[in-house]
């Protein structure tokens, strides 16, 4: 732990990724330190973060609800400037911390703060509820953006996806068979959790070296 980051990988590598947690689950969750392991393993430095109401439940017995993502704001960027990455910085997380990144991600970008913005997971909706649509925003996205998604994600699956009105400068991963966490049901499709953090890992790689130009 440094301060209140947790970071994996080498520290000069060419590339560093911030991630932010999901609503429910800590930066250190079991989806979370996958997805870290597979995008260290490829030869990206990691750096991982809570908000507050998160950071406050290793110390309490009480389980503080998340406020709404667009309260988180400023908590994202104050970790943006704390990490003070020396070189490229990919910003993003899993489920609602890729959200609000996406939310910070075009200032940030304006600002040569960043160069990309990578989500695991987007919550296009709340589950079964289709009609909650949180794509406004994403409609107009200057930053370079991958979004890795299962195929039958519960909180937007590829035929609902396929729909929305998104900027031209997102690129989707589609996992198949993919859960919210990106897992797929192996006996059903024959793909393994595995094997859909490898992809993913690799499609980051690929996509952050057109991004960024310097990997």
């Amino acid at each position: 732990m440094d301060q209140d980051f947790l970071i994996d990988g080498p520290a000069d590598a060419a590339v560093t990724i911030l991630l932010a947690h999901g609503a429910g689950a800590p930066m250190d969750s079991a989806s979370m330190n996958s997805a870290t392991a597979a995008l260290v393993a490829v030869g990206f430095r990691v750096a991982r973060f809570e908000f507050g109401y998160m950071a406050a439940r290793r110390s309490s017995e009480t389980r503080k609800p998340p406020p709404k993502a667009e309260k988180l704001i400023p908590e994202y960027m104050a970790a943006v400037a704390r990490l003070g990455a020396s070189g490229p910085l990919i910003i993003g997380g899993k489920s609602m911390g890729g959200r609000v990144a996406s939310m910070v991600a075009d200032d940030l970008l304006s600002q040569d703060a960043i160069a990309g913005l990578l989500c695991l997971g987007y919550p296009f909706h709340p589950p079964g509820k289709p009609e909650n649509l949180r794509t406004q925003h994403l409609a107009g996205l200057k930053t370079p953006t991958l979004i890795c998604q299962g195929t039958r994600d519960e909180f937007g699956t590829r035929e609902e996806v396929a729909g929305y009105a998104l900027s031209g400068n997102i690129r989707i991963l589609w996992l198949e068979d993919g859960d919210h966490d990106l897992k797929p049901r192996k006996t059903v499709s024959g793909f393994s959790a595995a094997g859909h953090m490898k992809s993913m890992a690799g499609t980051v790689m690929a996509w952050s070296q057109e991004t960024t130009q310097t990997v």
